[in-house]
């Protein structure tokens, strides 16, 4: 497995500053543009990209209120995976992981994506169940999956205590080409992709109306003034309710934070991801050497961007007894983000009831993974009207009752 250290790290984010200047000063807005994506995270670039790549629509504008991916794709902790039950879900995580494999040659940037293998512990009967029923489910939609044993636990990840006293390792769910990516440099990699297309990314410029006319979206006010669009799409994750409240329509979407914590750097000793959802919590090792920790969301709603103690202990206290290990080790630094949730644990990829508008929201704690599939399906859906990966995912499943829930494959919400 490819590894990269700081200093390689620290060199691609050099290259990209000095690479594309006119991106990263944000451009003076134009008067109109074709299409209006608000939020320069790694959904909304990506929707920019694949409406340029794969549609020609190079007439675009991507808005930010804030600084180019410093949202939750900023701030998540890079798991990428593909093994979900329901088949909605399961083509387009896996769309955006086979993306993720050719993203480096297709971006011309380094996003660093390591296969490196992701596994679910199942330490209850009920997740041995659960997920072997899942491996049946991802069979027959062709993504690659397999339920192990606690010995194949046990050779894949060596540091692992699998007769834990009160959850004992009984299996795993194992996807071998899942992994992980670096975050930012994804944002980095579609943003450089965008400016060179010759679209604006525009940093510092929050939406603060959207108007309409006819039934129709005809642009949005800004603190840059005012920008006239044919089309628009929100973006803008643990942000949604509040833009489409601009826009005239409420969404069934719960707003919390979820956090996450980093361990002092040490010598490489876990090579793959490891995902405990009874205790709740997972863990991977950084290209630093940084124990990458996280849990469960907050318990209320809020729009909290940092730790908390009582999280790290629950957390964390979770983790020691299947990795003893980490009770000896200092913590680094933590962080949250802003999660926005619906009732099924499943994202909206929609048209809303205002005209030539459209949402992309409701990713949970699962957005990191599904970037380049979320913006491939947005790009088509702006573009033609429709598209066979965001059919499921409609703003009008909710009033028919066609809830696409995950239970045990994202029930805990990765």
């Amino acid at each position: 497995m490819k590894r990269y250290s700081a200093f390689a790290i620290a060199r691609e984010a050099a290259r990209f500053h000095s690479g594309w200047e006119r991106a990263w000063r944000s451009p003076t807005p134009k008067k109109k543009y074709k299409v209006i994506v608000i939020g320069a995270g790694g959904h909304g670039l990506a929707t920019a990209y694949y409406l340029g790549k794969n549609h020609g629509i190079k007439d675009v504008a991507v808005i930010e209120k804030g600084w180019l991916g410093g949202g939750n794709t900023g701030r998540n902790t890079t798991i990428i995976r593909s093994n979900y039950l329901q088949d909605p879900s399961a083509a387009i995580y896996e769309k955006a992981r086979s993306l993720y494999e050719t993203m480096s040659q297709d971006l011309n940037y380094n996003v660093m994506f390591s296969p490196r293998g992701v596994l679910m512990l199942a330490q209850t009967h009920h997740e041995v169940r659960g997920y072997q029923r899942t491996a049946y489910a991802n069979a027959l939609q062709g993504v690659k999956t397999e339920f192990i044993g606690p010995q194949q636990v046990k050779e894949i990840c060596p540091i692992m205590n699998i007769e834990g006293p009160r959850y004992p390792v009984l299996g795993g769910l194992w996807q071998a080409r899942g992994g992980t990516a670096r975050h930012d440099a994804v944002a980095w990699g579609y943003a450089r992709a965008c400016s060179d297309m010759g679209m604006d990314i525009i940093q510092q410029c929050e939406v603060t109306a959207v108007r309409r006319e006819g039934g129709e979206v005809k642009g949005v006010s800004t603190t840059k003034g005012e920008i006239d669009c044919d089309k628009l799409c929100i973006v803008v994750a643990g942000n949604s309710g509040h833009v489409a409240g601009l826009a005239g329509f409420r969404l069934p979407i719960e707003s919390v934070a979820l956090q996450a914590l980093v361990s002092e750097p040490i010598k490489p000793c876990m090579d793959i991801v490891v995902m405990a959802n009874t205790v709740h919590g997972y863990m991977s090792q950084s290209d630093k050497g940084e124990m990458v920790i996280g849990g469960g969301t907050d318990g209320y709603n809020n729009y909290t961007q940092r730790g908390s103690f009582q999280h790290i202990e629950e957390t964390v206290r979770a983790l020691i007894e299947t990795f003893p290990m980490l009770s000896r080790l200092k913590m680094l630094r933590q962080w949250g983000g802003i999660v926005d949730v619906t009732g099924d644990r499943s994202p909206i990829l929609s048209k809303t009831p205002l005209g030539n508008c459209f949402i992309n929201c409701g990713w949970g704690t699962g957005g990191f993974k599904a970037i380049p599939g979320s913006g491939w399906a947005m790009a088509e859906l702006v573009a033609k009207g429709h598209s066979p990966l965001t059919a499921e995912f409609g703003l009008d499943r909710f009033k028919e009752g066609r809830f696409i829930d995950e239970s045990v494959a994202a029930g805990v919400a990765h």
